[in-house]
């Protein structure tokens, strides 16, 4: 008699999924688990937690969604608030445990739950299998060793391309039989992870339900009902409204969603309608994502050090205020703090947007780009480290592709991706009354133009906390000097 435990972690559906599939195939009896570890949810110096409510309320609905798949096909998720390390071992002596399998990860603080939970559950002569599989491509089918990965991004594509393909979809189980009797365990409130509890806004652009079955409607949606993937490299830059982009991100990220079945949609999309330029650039995406991963894989943690890849000296403030005005959006510059806003309120964020704020962060205010990170996962419902520390990593200056000091000039960036106004005046209700373009200065406005629309500047906005243009070449002195003393 064969009994086997799959570890879920960022891993959150049945389809494609070779652990679960393995499991089904060798055991007689299989369960689930999931464990919401404590140490993911602990308040942070900056004084917000690592995990917000935001993104806890959605891979709580995810773990929800995939516990009910488990029980439609026979089995069940047990959940625990407490560290793998510790419960499973226990687990695997009360139910009789042969085997666990998993989904590796490779950032540092996984591994090492990884290293620990092997090393206590080998103690009784469990065997521990941990397989690859978050990404599109397969790792051992890169064309090259994980240390020559390379740092440029277009060499790493290119070769990928040329030499590598994607591996099909594993079927998903069509039954499994549990381990009885099967212990009864509950989903954590917010509460009861030590935070507190919140509404999402509104405004949000998208209503993001956790699940594999939502997330597969959202491809149902975007592919198929409303036929957007055609024009999707068009108006992937957009900021407002939810269908400029996929918005699968938040599904991939809790793996509601295999990299692995969007490609096959995508596949699917440019048989039987058309194969252009949007269709390939939603894969390019999927090799961005992979990228990160592998970069993670090759290089360690010192994409988490101030330092970054690039092991590059900048001489970063730690001012709490500035970042304060930046983390809540009250900098004064309107397309900032309407992305902020934004993010403060629904957890999420447009890539442009994204883009834009930690450019301001680390170009304009100077400080210290692991504020902007942490604060990112923080708050981001679509919060995965690899692609958010390779990103942040590649803003600051410090990662892959650096190409000396690059900025984004938040008024340029304002009247290419919101020439009208539109987005700010969406996330920043005080400067509704303002027109067009201008929303984007309203402190440049003359005093009788803020009479003629009734509005007052000093009680319903902000004056701007750093002049652009000083800020940004006093900044690229101080990484420039950093580039010259490496």
């Amino acid at each position: 008699m064969q009994n086997a435990l799959v570890w879920f972690r960022n891993d959150l559906r049945i389809h494609d999924h070779e652990p679960l599939s393995k499991a089904v195939n060798t055991s007689n009896k299989v369960l689930g688990i999931y464990c919401f570890d404590p140490r993911d949810y602990v308040l942070l110096p900056a004084g917000f937690p690592k995990t917000g409510s935001l993104r806890a309320k959605f891979i709580i609905a995810c773990v929800a969604a995939l516990k009910n798949k488990l029980q439609e096909l026979g089995s069940d998720l047990l959940v625990y608030v407490g560290k793998p390390e510790d419960i499973i071992p226990q687990l695997c002596i009360e139910l009789a445990i042969n085997e666990v399998y998993y989904h590796r990860e490779v950032a540092p603080e996984e591994m090492h739950v990884e290293d620990e939970l092997e090393n206590r559950i080998f103690k009784h002569k469990v065997k521990f299998s941990g397989i690859w599989g978050h990404t599109l491509f397969n790792l051992d089918d890169l064309p090259f060793p994980v240390k020559r990965i390379p740092e440029l991004f277009t060499d790493y594509r290119k070769s990928i391309e040329r030499e590598s393909t994607v591996r099909a979809c594993i079927v998903a189980p069509q039954s499994i039989s549990p381990i009885t009797p099967i212990p009864i365990t509950q989903l954590p409130c917010l509460q009861q992870l030590g935070l507190t509890e919140i509404t999402v806004d509104n405004r949000a652009v998208l209503d993001f339900k956790g699940g594999e079955d939502e997330g597969l409607a959202r491809i149902e949606e975007y592919f198929w009902s409303k036929n957007l993937l055609n024009n999707y490299k068009e108006t992937r830059n957009e900021m407002l409204g939810a269908n400029y982009s996929t918005k699968c991100s938040a599904w991939l990220a809790m793996g509601c969603l295999s990299p692995r079945k969007i490609y096959e949609e995508v596949k699917r999309y440019e048989n039987t309608h058309t194969k252009n330029d949007s269709t390939y650039w939603l894969i390019f995406e999927l090799m961005w994502r992979d990228y990160f991963r592998f970069i993670m894989l090759k290089h360690g943690s010192v994409m988490f050090n101030v330092g970054g890849i690039q092991n590059l000296n900048v001489k970063w403030k730690n001012n709490l205020d500035l970042f304060e005005c930046w983390r809540v959006g009250k900098t004064g510059f309107p397309l900032i703090d309407a992305n902020m806003q934004e993010l403060l309120l629904t957890g999420f964020m447009s890539n442009r947007g994204r883009q834009i704020v930690a450019s301001f962060l680390t170009k304009n205010l100077g400080l210290n780009w692991q504020l902007g990170a942490r604060w990112f996962q923080s708050q981001l419902i679509d919060y995965d480290v690899y692609s958010n520390y390779g990103n942040w990593n590649y803003a600051a200056g410090i990662g892959n592709d650096a190409r000396g000091f690059r900025y984004f000039n938040s008024i340029k960036q304002a009247a290419q991706y919101d020439s009208n106004g539109d987005y700010v005046r969406y996330w920043l209700p005080g400067l509704a009354k303002i027109s067009g373009v201008r929303v984007h200065q309203p402190y440049a406005l003359k005093s009788s133009e803020l009479l003629d629309i009734d509005f007052e500047l000093s009680r319903d906005y902000w004056q701007p906390i750093v002049d652009l243009e000083k800020s940004v070449k006093e900044n690229e002195r101080i990484f420039n000097a950093a580039f010259k003393n490496k």
